[in-house]
């Protein structure tokens, strides 16, 4: 029977960089993914890193750790990550009175920001409506990458350069402790050895540990995105968040103006559906657009339409064209995105200290992963 001292269950963002974190402690890492290669969560998102829209204060500490990470890892092996930072977009001067006091929070935390004049965005976003805006806040040290690609050169340095092994398209269907040690059990019959486990298995809550699942409260999240066709005579820099996108995240929810907003019937619907916009440029020109929230419990996510809604891209494409004046709309990808997500932000579960639940990290999975995942390997390995 091979030995490991640890198992990650779930190659994701959130599984692949426990594995890193856990082999920079020296650890002998087994990292297994039922598919050939990750593609749910993981790759079905925009690719930003915005430590700057999640919950003050330790949430945003965390993005911020995995910033680094990130950039750190760049500097060995080209994983896509591109520094051009990220600009939220106000549409009404509450907004903008957010994106002031946030501006303040920022000097008091040493995370850089610039206040940007109307004109400043206009300057900046040549395609931008002069009708929606009102000013904006830049954010220099944030990053971009490219979401089909990044897990999968990640996964490729990890694994060649620590003692990590990728074990792809096997199913886990057990995991048990017996005499002080793990065992991990997959769908052919092999079975492998550990100290430990950790299991992230993303929104998958009917194979491994259902009972835990059906009282933990996880939600599934459904996701709409699209991408137009490629655009390279435009350029529109960086991660482009706009005012929906300021009354969702988090990290403006304790601010003194946020109880200020209101809403009009437009924007209500909108806000029904988890619609806020974002805008972000892919390496070939096109452009990545959404994005759509749908909810349902993890005890029944069969309750979601698993299909592509016509009418959200409607609304998610034309409060667009409110923001910015695109030479095409044409779209030539839609597709959705599932993810876990619980009310205390992330679920954790372990048993006997060996076996160690974590998901439901929800949509700041690819902001934050990276530096959770360092805090709770030092967690589990005390």
């Amino acid at each position: 029977m091979k030995t490991y001292d640890i198992i990650c269950i779930g190659a994701g963002i959130l599984g692949s960089m426990h594995a890193y974190h856990a082999a920079l402690k020296g650890k002998k890492v087994l990292l297994i993914e039922r598919d050939v290669k990750p593609y749910e969560g993981t790759v079905r998102n925009f690719g930003q890193v915005v430590p700057s829209g999640q919950a003050l204060p330790t949430w945003r500490e965390i993005g911020v750790e995995s910033l680094n990470i990130y950039k750190s890892i760049q500097e060995k092996f080209d994983i896509s990550i591109r520094n051009n930072g990220s600009t939220y977009l106000a549409s009404n001067e509450i907004e903008m009175a957010l994106l002031e006091e946030m501006h303040e929070v920022n000097k008091s935390m040493g995370y850089p920001s610039e206040l940007l004049t109307r004109d400043a965005c206009l300057s900046k976003f040549s395609l931008l409506q002069k009708s929606y805006c009102v000013g904006g806040l830049f954010y220099p040290q944030e990053v971009s990458a490219e979401p089909n690609h990044l897990i999968y050169r990640l996964i490729e340095f990890i694994t060649k350069s620590l003692p990590i092994d990728f074990l792809n398209h096997h199913t886990v269907v057990g995991c048990e402790i017996k005499n002080e040690h793990c065992i991990t059990s997959l769908a052919n019959g092999e079975k492998i050895k550990s100290d430990k486990i950790i299991v992230c298995s993303g929104r998958e809550f009917k194979i491994l540990f259902p009972e835990i699942f059906q009282t933990s409260g996880l939600q599934i999240s459904k996701l709409q995105m699209m991408l137009s066709r490629p655009m390279p005579e435009i350029n529109l820099p960086g991660n482009i968040l706009t005012g929906m996108t300021i009354r969702r995240y988090e990290g403006f929810h304790s601010l003194p103006s946020y109880s200020k907003l209101s809403y009009n019937d437009w924007e209500l619907k909108l806000k029904e559906k988890g619609i806020h916009i974002l805008f972000k440029q892919a390496i070939d020109g096109s452009i990545i657009l959404g994005d759509s929230h749908e909810y349902a419990d993890a005890s029944n996510p069969e309750c979601l339409d698993f299909g592509i809604s016509l009418p959200i891209n409607q609304m998610m494409i034309k409060e667009a064209q409110r923001i910015m004046n695109l030479p095409s709309w044409e779209i030539v990808n839609t597709w959705n995105g599932y993810y876990a997500t619980h009310p205390n932000e992330i679920f954790t579960h372990d048993i006997e200290h060996r076996i160690h639940i974590i998901t439901g990290i929800g949509g700041k999975g690819m902001t934050c992963s990276a530096g959770f995942s360092r805090r709770n390997i030092d967690r589990i390995l005390q």
